[in-house]
């Protein structure tokens, strides 16, 4: 078997996204953490830089003390020529550069004035970073501030460059995932398709096997199931055309013998009013088993000729309503309603006689004569309903009923051979339609006919 493309199917998606979902989880996870610790450590690092220049510049700072207006100007423009800018807090709030000022919050102001180093981050351009204390040997206090800008460039490029790496793995991932996929569910592929082709009759079927893993495993455990089942399919068909072959040649046999003994019978059957009264019962006897030897030949005739695809249809338009009332009016024992009527239907007269005789018979026979026929048609076919009030048939045998030499009665005691309805359903497929059968035990059976129905302005034959 050539194995083609796999197309993609749900199971397929769903590993490609799960697939997705693991990779991309597991890199954004790994992405987001390193970003944060990397930016937690950049930060840190910041604050203990500033954090000790800040200590340096408040010893510094204590070298203008007391803090006159001179002094304090002299300390603000030392800081500012240094490079570094600060906020003094000295009864009132000066800054070395208005640009870089702000303003220090309540809790790092209760920090300092505890004695303490505090810090604090302002957000918005510039970002600021503000260590603060109090100068030594005075109450004033001293806030250096730390221009945070390219730190926080940096960490943005690093975001940025995280969320980029994190997309393209994503991308290689659903890339990835998707032929692996493929490659994963290609054999299931094969093997859908070869399962297919199997029902469908193609039993020649196999599975290629490559490697030594699972799915070898499979193909050839399914190639052994599909020899198998080619083999013993073979083999039953084999056995079926023997049968058929049998039973042609069978009924060719006795065809001649038989119209000999029905020659025979016929002539014993015009004397049989001449005969003793004790053999006149045994003339009767034989006379009426040889008619129904005839009639079973007959049928294993008609059953090989429909088995050997040799039967011919002659169609024209039908009038199945006047079909159908002539055939119960050739059954005296039949206590039978025809009711309705339908266009006339183009089909083979013969075999359409032979169905409806089959099944007038059969409820002539089974259900007690007392019959009721309904014909109608529903768009584009003909229905014809034949049932009886009859005993039924139980569940276990309806669904049999249809088969070659099967008969409901175990003792098979009745006057039929078991081939009439098979040889019905036969015709009514070889006519293009259908024949079902519904039953309830303790109500009858019904049969139902559906035939194609077609119009035309032809006489019709009945």
């Amino acid at each position: 078997m050539v194995a083609g493309r796999v197309v993609p199917g749900r199971l397929r998606r769903r590993l490609v996204v799960a697939f997705v979902l693991v990779a991309g989880m597991s890199a954004g996870a790994l992405a987001a953490g390193s970003y944060l610790m990397l930016r937690q450590a950049r930060f840190d690092g910041s604050l203990q830089r500033a954090d000790a220049d800040a200590r340096y510049q408040l010893v510094v700072a204590a070298q203008f003390l007391p803090l006159t207006d001179t002094r304090r100007a002299d300390l603000l423009a030392s800081f500012e020529e240094s490079g570094r800018h600060v906020v003094l807090v000295a009864g009132e709030t000066q800054a070395s550069n208005p640009r870089y000022a702000p303003t220090p919050d309540p809790d790092l102001r209760a920090a300092v004035a505890a004695g303490q180093l505090g810090f604090q981050r302002t957000s918005g351009r510039p970002h600021l970073l503000v260590v603060g204390g109090r100068i030594p040997g005075s109450t004033a206090e001293l806030y250096v501030v730390t221009v945070e800008d390219d730190l926080v460039d940096a960490l943005d490029q690093l975001r940025t460059a995280s969320i980029v790496g994190w997309a393209v793995v994503v991308l290689l991932a659903a890339g990835v995932g998707n032929a692996l996929a493929r490659r994963t569910l290609e054999p299931v592929g094969r093997a859908s398709r070869a399962a297919r082709a199997v029902a469908e009759g193609l039993l020649h079927t196999r599975l290629p096997v490559r490697g030594r893993d699972e799915f070898s495993a499979w193909a050839t455990s399914f190639n052994e199931m599909a020899e198998a089942l080619e083999t013993q399919i073979e083999a039953l068909s084999q056995a079926q055309a023997r049968e058929r072959r049998f039973t042609a040649d069978v009924a060719h046999e006795l065809r001649t013998p038989v119209t000999a003994l029905v020659a025979a019978a016929s002539l014993l059957a015009d004397q049989l009013d001449a005969l003793p009264a004790d053999a006149r019962r045994a003339a009767e006897l034989l006379v009426a088993d040889v008619v129904r030897l005839r009639r079973l030949v007959e049928e294993l005739m008609e059953i090989s000729r429909l088995d050997a695809g040799r039967e011919v249809l002659a169609t024209r338009p039908v009038d199945v309503g006047a079909l159908l009332r002539r055939i119960v009016a050739g059954h005296p024992d039949a206590r039978a309603r025809v009711d309705g009527d339908a266009p006339p239907v183009v089909t083979d007269p013969r075999r359409l006689e032979r169905i409806l005789t089959n099944l007038v018979a059969n409820g002539t026979e089974h259900g007690g004569g007392d019959l009721r026929a309904d014909i109608r048609h529903t768009g584009a076919a003909l229905v014809v309903e034949v049932a009886d009030r009859g005993p039924g048939i139980p569940a276990e045998h309806l669904a049999h009923i249809f088969d070659r030499f099967y008969k409901a009665d175990p003792a098979r005691t009745g006057p039929g051979s078991g081939l009439g309805l098979a040889i019905a359903r036969e015709n009514a497929r070889l006519l293009g339609g259908r024949l079902d059968v519904t039953s309830e035990v303790g109500h009858g059976t019904r049969f139902r006919l559906t035939l194609p129905l077609d119009t035309g302005d032809t006489p019709c034959d009945a």
